[in-house]
């Protein structure tokens, strides 16, 4: 026994040091910090009972290995409460514990139990952990999602604004026809706008523009020409990235879908009441073939600001500045 204690004493108190180190960082953890100090404090006299019957006769006899184990055994059940505080289970609804709940919290309840009967130290406890991912999310983040409460595109920098959605948007000509839709259901329900949706992964703009073009209307498009970028930032934290493409209609017949109903209608006929209210800004501007970006914010229909920039006159602006 002197030999076991000799070699794994200096072990257990190691062993106890960390777990007592461990428990500093648990919050409501006095009683059980204590009552590790007591648990190496026995330990310790055992050791020294041991040690000192050693002192006197070797090998140590019986009644030193026995009669200190009958004296700790004795101090344990006379100071039960104040050396063993710790439980496996939950003590209101008897769920089994994680470890940092076995060695620390002296109310020896789970989290949820320890929660409901201290709402506002639980509600303090959630603000930090929301505030500590919060730090930990990236910056970017952090600043696209604050663009939700935007009121002006100004306060917006477009050059950090990151979208959550991409989409593309197709303008049909057929002569002096060009092609809409009627939205059935989904974002824009009942307007009328052409043919478009989401760019999918490993899609480029251009193959969703004529996939969405042939599931939405049934029709096939050539001469597929960019036009023009829009950013929508949404007041519920939505952010869309939409691609202007203007194609020429190349045949197949209408063909109404789920999602939308489509129609041809004269270039000087377009429904704009019916439409996003953006439309009316920069749809006039491509149907001249000129280029373009625009950025809105949006509260759920309503349009709270606007930006749109007509590329190519920038250009011949500069060049007549340098001239």
């Amino acid at each position: 026994m002197l030999n076991f204690l000799t070699t794994n004493y200096t072990w257990i108190l190691v062993l106890i040091l960390l777990i007592n180190i461990s428990q500093r960082k648990i919050p409501h953890t006095n009683r059980k910090r204590v009552a590790l100090i007591w648990m190496a404090a026995i330990t310790l006299a055992y050791y020294m009972i041991v040690v000192v019957t050693a002192m006197f006769q070797d090998p140590v006899p019986a009644i030193g290995v026995w009669g200190g184990l009958v004296l700790v055994i004795l101090t344990v059940i006379i100071f039960r409460r104040r050396v063993w505080p710790f439980t496996l289970h939950c003590r209101d609804c008897g769920k089994k514990l994680r470890w940092e709940f076995i060695i620390g919290h002296d109310d020896c309840l789970c989290q949820d139990c320890h929660d409901k009967k201290n709402p506002e130290e639980a509600q303090a406890r959630q603000e930090r952990e929301r505030q500590k991912a919060e730090a930990a999310r990236p910056r970017e983040e952090v600043i696209n999602e604050g663009y939700a409460r935007a009121t002006s595109v100004d306060e917006i920098d477009w050059d950090l604004w990151e979208p959550n959605h991409r989409c593309v948007i197709t303008y049909v000509q057929d002569g002096d026809r060009l092609l809409f839709i009627e939205k059935k259901r989904g974002l824009g329900e009942g307007y009328y706008n052409a043919p478009g949706g989401h760019i999918e992964e490993a899609e480029t703009a251009l193959e969703a523009a004529v996939r969405e073009t042939k599931e939405e209307t049934g029709v096939d498009i050539s001469g597929i020409e960019f036009r023009g970028t829009l950013r929508f930032q949404f007041s519920d934290g939505t952010r869309e990235l939409g691609y202007v493409y203007f194609a020429t209609y190349a045949g197949g017949e209408l063909t109404e879908c789920d999602e939308a109903r489509p129609f041809w209608i004269r270039r000087d006929e377009i429904p704009f009441d019916n439409m996003w209210a953006d439309d009316r800004l920069w749809l006039p501007v491509a149907l001249e073939g000129r280029k373009f970006e625009a950025n809105f914010i949006f509260h759920d229909r309503e349009m709270i600001s606007s930006d749109v920039r007509v590329l190519e006159e920038e250009a011949d602006e500069e060049a007549e500045d340098g001239q």
